[in-house]
């Protein structure tokens, strides 16, 4: 059940949207913080960002997640979307693997982690600067680039810089918010995406296969970094990024040893049908998280 309050006690005095989202399992903090985002900041006991170019500002009591929203707005789908509120998770954890250990345990530790439905250009911007980079590294490779070149916002929040800015950087104005040799692709990719090379709507209508196909052809982006695209950005249940976490967890969990790519591939695609995507964010989080 969704509440929308315009101006309760008038403490927003109309300038803010209140959407409260009742009896709803959704883990805020495992969801921030499972590496498929990297610009929602924790202040005190609520999360706050820049999306869809509104001040968002979350926060989760026992039974309902809460969100203020400015400038006002009446209308919550664009949110609902992003924040995937109508998922039905009870669903995706029954079509988990039966008998899996390892994935039960990561549930009961985090029932209620969702995927979010991000800004494609954003992800791919993001995703791009992540390679061989820990999740710390590249949040603050993020807040520069939002320093950089986004446009300030509520709370001194920043917002994330479109395709069509980051084109008329240079590389050393990128190479600038320390993302190194990544700057070059960084570059590349937003002037193709800002030419309309590449179509970041289309690729919604298109099928796993071949919405891969063609991310892969911008530069910087390999097959993780277009799973990550895919899952975290269109929602593609597709998608398994494999990278280090993903090898340990199939290697230690499953194997208890060495197994090589093509028996790690061939597992996982055997194992985890359907909720691909579901399952690698359950293994990732539960792997960095207690079996570091």
């Amino acid at each position: 059940m969704i509440v929308c309050c315009e101006d309760i006690d008038n403490f927003f005095m109309a300038k803010s949207s209140l959407f409260i989202f009742e009896n709803i399992n959704y883990d805020l903090e495992a969801t921030l913080t499972s590496g498929q985002t990297f610009r929602w900041k924790k202040i005190n006991n609520h999360w706050e960002n820049i999306i869809s170019n509104k001040y968002v500002k979350l926060k989760k009591n026992k039974s309902s997640l809460i969100a203020e929203v400015t400038p006002f707005i009446k209308d919550s789908v664009w949110l609902e979307d992003y924040l995937q509120i109508n998922i039905d998770l009870n669903e995706i954890y029954r079509n988990f693997p039966e008998n899996d250990s390892y994935l039960n345990e990561a549930v009961n530790l985090f029932s209620g982690l969702r995927i979010l439905k991000q800004d494609p250009w954003e992800t791919i911007a993001s995703f791009i600067c992540s390679s061989n980079k820990q999740i710390i590294q590249i949040e603050r490779i993020i807040e520069k680039i939002c320093n950089n070149f986004g446009e300030l916002s509520k709370n001194n929040l920043m917002s994330f810089p479109s395709a069509y800015k980051i084109s008329l950087c240079s590389e050393d104005d990128l190479m600038e918010c320390g993302m190194g040799y990544r700057a070059k692709y960084l570059l590349k990719t937003a002037q193709m995406v800002s030419s309309n090379k590449i179509n970041l709507n289309e690729l919604r209508t298109l099928n796993y296969n071949l919405a891969r196909s063609k991310l892969l052809t911008l530069p910087g982006v390999g097959p993780k970094v277009a799973d990550c695209i895919l899952l975290f950005s269109y929602g593609f249940q597709e998608s398994f990024p494999v990278d280090t976490w993903i090898n340990k967890a199939i290697s230690q969990l499953y194997f208890k040893g060495n197994p090589n790519k093509k028996t790690i591939n061939n597992f996982i695609k055997r194992h985890f049908k359907p909720n691909y995507g579901y399952a690698q964010q359950y293994l990732f989080h539960y792997m960095r998280t207690f079996k570091n």
